[in-house]
């Protein structure tokens, strides 16, 4: 990976808030990045429709990927359909960066804030579904630790591209409708994404089918 040793630490920040402990930078030609034209087009076409309440007012669609990462999706539209992410806030959220969210275990309105970002579902963790699929502005993916194989429940939404991120997290979506309400989503400290008193939420996540 080239650049300098200051960038790589920028860097090495940004990837780092978006899951529990340390998260390593994956060198060029990381294996295992999913061929997303050899992945079967005969599954259900899902989606999400996210209502957002906070700072933020309004709705979230967001088109699902899952011929690119099926067993994500899979977690994401199960946790939707139980109802788990309903009053999950936005625990972290970083300007020009991306909003995190997702945590089912911790995250909820009422809880402990300081917990948020640590936890994840009563599932088992997932084995990662990296791809070719780029972090553009609106892009979804899922938050991980330090193992590739550690996403859960938790995502993010992108405010911008982030092409750092190519290849070491799956992408599990892109939002179609509601870049305004992402924008407006409450932001957190410069470096670490921490809100300051009331956090955004996520107020109800609907499961739809395209």
């Amino acid at each position: 990976m080239t650049g300098g040793s200051n960038k790589l630490v920028g860097v090495a920040m940004m990837v780092a808030v978006l899951g529990v402990g340390a998260v390593f930078l994956a060198q060029e030609g990381t294996p295992g990045l999913t061929d997303i034209t050899e992945v079967s087009s005969q599954l259900p076409d899902y989606g999400l429709e996210i209502t957002v309440e906070g700072e933020a007012d309004g709705t979230i669609v967001i088109d699902l990927l899952e011929g690119v990462a099926p067993n994500h999706v899979e977690r994401i539209v199960t946790l939707a359909q139980e109802g788990s992410y309903d009053d999950v806030i936005f625990h972290r959220v970083i300007d020009g960066f991306m909003a995190q969210t997702g945590d089912v275990q911790f995250g909820k309105v009422g809880g402990d804030k300081r917990m948020a970002g640590r936890g994840g579902s009563s599932y088992s963790d997932l084995v990662q579904e990296f791809s070719e699929v780029p972090y553009e502005r609106g892009t979804v993916g899922m938050a991980r630790s330090q193992s590739p194989d550690s996403a859960n429940s938790q995502f993010f939404i992108m405010f911008d591209q982030g092409y750092f991120l190519n290849g070491q997290y799956t992408v599990v979506g892109q939002v179609t409708s509601g870049m305004d309400v992402v924008d407006a989503i409450k932001r957190g400290h410069p470096r670490t994404g921490a809100i300051d008193g009331e956090p955004d939420r996520m107020v109800t996540v609907t499961v739809t089918r395209n």
